[in-house]
């Protein structure tokens, strides 16, 4: 007898998603007998499948991805940050950005491709992600693809936090996250829960790709010495619905598709579903770092509108070195005279005295 896929459920609404959330939850938790290492090893054994021929693949990937990064900012981004005659705190860290940039966008217009323009429901009925599961089911090519761009990408990404990129107040919540986020793919596609995975990275990808474009506006409105509005608009613009998008991707939509479907829908469709509490709890605290994050953004967008910012310098742009820098300059103005002009709110630039207000 031919299987039927069950019939989609309707969506409910936010709070009657979070109390059957809460409820799916608490209802695994009493019908645990054995949630320890033991049940872990073989849940593992019987339902893991990930060969090392594909993390071998994935690891090669990840030397790929560095060493294109590596020869793309020394023969690209470099050059043509000097050709735009960028400042040099800018020049340094428009490569990083660039990067970013080029990669989200392609990864990002990957999952709208698999999401929107095939047969996949994924978007439009979450629930659906766990139709016709079962263990060791073939992973269709195109979602392999995306998920070895995705899993060397963050590989990549774990190196370069610590080595390549500008070390920020928020780098090891960074560093964190890359963690988190290539323990959720390789374990969800060693578990066959690659459906999810699509839906969690088209999630995210979009918030990275108006970041990146943003910041590097931010670094060419003051190319060649000279004031660009239009690049200024454009970061401040990009401010803007950068902030509304990350709310309404990472911590409406997350939890309304993603969340419902891997706490509630998982196990109304598979009873047994394994490592459940461990792909949950790495959610939730992804959930978690997109809060801490919204957190930075509502701060920084609150500044701007009171004032206490002259101008958008970066979304997220918390140097470690800036903040030294600030800390050195308080304590130098603590033991000299300064100009009447700063005592009344102005501020030297380039020897000249400027409003700090807007």
């Amino acid at each position: 007898m031919q299987q039927t896929e069950p019939v989609a459920e309707p969506m409910p609404g936010y709070g009657q998603l979070l109390r059957l959330g809460y409820g799916s939850l608490a209802a695994a938790v009493r019908s645990c007998n054995d949630c320890g290492w033991e049940l872990a090893r073989t849940t593992w054994a019987e339902n893991a499948h990930l060969g090392w021929g594909e993390v071998l693949l994935c690891g090669l990937a990840a030397l790929g991805w560095t060493a294109l990064r590596r020869a793309a900012a020394r023969r690209l981004f470099r050059p043509f940050g000097e050709w735009c005659n960028l400042q040099p705190k800018d020049a340094a860290k428009m490569p990083e950005s660039a990067w970013k940039l080029l990669f989200y966008t392609l990864s990002w217009s990957y999952g709208t491709y698999l999401l929107f323009f095939t047969d996949y429901p994924f978007f439009y009925d979450p629930p659906s992600v766990f139709y016709g599961w079962k263990k060791g089911m073939d992973v269709p090519t195109d979602i392999a693809i995306a998920y070895l761009l995705q899993c060397s990408f963050y590989g990549h990404s774990i190196y370069a936090t610590v080595y390549m990129d500008t070390w920020r107040k928020d780098s090891v919540v960074m560093l964190l996250h890359h963690v988190v986020t290539l323990t959720l793919i390789a374990f969800s596609y060693a578990f066959r829960y690659h459906n999810v995975g699509i839906l969690v990275l088209f999630l995210h990808d979009v918030n990275d790709v108006q970041l990146e474009f943003t910041k590097l506006n931010v670094y060419f409105k003051h190319r060649g010495g000279v004031y660009h509005r239009l690049n200024d608009v454009i970061s401040n613009v990009g401010c803007l619905t950068f902030s509304v998008s990350w709310f309404w991707f990472r911590l409406y939509w997350f939890p309304l598709k993603v969340l419902y479907a891997t706490c509630h829908s998982s196990l109304q469709t598979v009873p047994n579903i394994p490592f459940y509490f461990f792909f949950n709890a790495l959610l939730l605290v992804l959930t978690l770092m997109n809060i801490y994050w919204f957190l930075y953004i509502v701060l920084f967008v609150a500044k701007v509108l009171m004032g206490q910012m002259q101008e958008v310098n970066d979304v997220r742009e918390y140097d470690v070195e800036d903040s030294k820098k600030t800390a050195v300059a308080k304590k130098k103005e603590g033991g000299l005279q300064l100009p009447s002009a700063l005592k009344e709110g102005m501020h030297l630039k380039n020897g000249l005295v400027k409003d700090k207000r807007l």
